[in-house]
C-alpha cells in the first residue's frame, strides 16, 4: 500500500492540519489548542478531579499534568484539595479562566466553520459521524499480524 493512502497516515496529517489551524486561531490568547480544550471542558463542568478531566479530554495523566501546570502558572486554573477525598485534587477555573471560556467557544465555532468550509454541510456531518465511529475501534492486540 502507498503510505499516502494509508488511513493512519491520512488521519495523522488531518490531525496535524487541524491542530496547526486551531493553534493559529489562539495565538493572541497565549494558549495552545490542548489548553483551550481543557479550559472549554472546565467551562462546561468546573471543579472536577484531574481523573475526570483526563477521562473527558482523552489525555493521559502525564500529559494532562503538564497542561494543568502551564494553565495554573498562567493563572487560568487552580488546583484545590477535594472536599470529600483527601487523595484527589479538584481542578477549578479562576476568574480569568472563566472569563476566557466564552472567547474560546466563539473562536472554536468560527474555526470549525472556516476549517470545514471546503465541505458541504452534509459532508461535514458525514465526516463527524465517521470520526466518531473510528474512535470506538478497539486497539489492536500487541504484534497483530
Amino acid at each position: 500500500m502507498n503510505v499516502e493512502e494509508c488511513i493512519f497516515f491520512m488521519l495523522a496529517r488531518a490531525n496535524q492540519a487541524g491542530t496547526r489551524y486551531w493553534n493559529n486561531c489562539l495565538t493572541d490568547m497565549n494558549i495552545t489548542a490542548v489548553q483551550a480544550m481543557v479550559l472549554n471542558f472546565l467551562g462546561h463542568q468546573d471543579s472536577v478531579t484531574s481523573k475526570e478531566l483526563s477521562e473527558r479530554s482523552g489525555l493521559d495523566s502525564a500529559t494532562l499534568t503538564g497542561v494543568l501546570d502551564r494553565l495554573e502558572a498562567s493563572g487560568l486554573i487552580e488546583r484545590r484539595p477535594h472536599p470529600k477525598d483527601r487523595r484527589a485534587i479538584q481542578v477549578c477555573l479562576t476568574f480569568d479562566g472563566r472569563d476566557m471560556v466564552p472567547r474560546i467557544e466563539q473562536r472554536l465555532d468560527r474555526a470549525n466553520q472556516t476549517f470545514l468550509a471546503a465541505l458541504s454541510p452534509e459532508e461535514q456531518d458525514q465526516l463527524r459521524r465517521m470520526l466518531r465511529a473510528v474512535r470506538t475501534v478497539s486497539p489492536a492486540p500487541p504484534n497483530a499480524s
